[in-house]
């Protein structure tokens, strides 16, 4: 499974952290190296974390790093509802980018099952 960028779930993930880096550009200064930071920082995981599993040799080595991208969603996730709390998005914007994390956590999840049978 070298070629990662052939993966559905990859270039989801990378358009999820493309979204978040648009939405976040609005969120207050003060927020800059705090929520902001954290929230890219996590995204960006997501992505990485599959390409790196996805070069790596064999499906055990892989699922490890497909479990760390989960991980990093259910961070994401968090970070997106802390952002809505704190008024820092729209209800219409969280709504998609929460839609669209709940899709990628989704998809982790079937790989990881099917790269477990195997």
């Amino acid at each position: 499974m070298n070629n990662f960028r052939k993966l559905k779930i990859w270039q989801n993930s990378v358009q999820f952290a493309t979204e978040i880096y648009k939405t976040t550009n609005s969120y207050p200064s003060l927020e800059q190296y705090g929520l902001v930071s954290q929230i890219r920082r996590s995204v960006v995981s997501i992505s990485s974390n599959i390409a790196e599993g996805a070069g790596r040799k064999g499906s055990k080595e892989f699922c490890h790093f497909l479990r760390i991208a989960y991980g990093s969603a259910c961070e994401v996730e968090i970070q997106l509802i802390i952002s809505k709390n704190l008024e820092f998005i729209q209800k219409n914007k969280f709504d998609e980018l929460f839609q669209m994390c709940d899709e990628i956590q989704k998809m982790i999840y079937s790989l990881q099952r099917n790269l477990s049978k195997e």
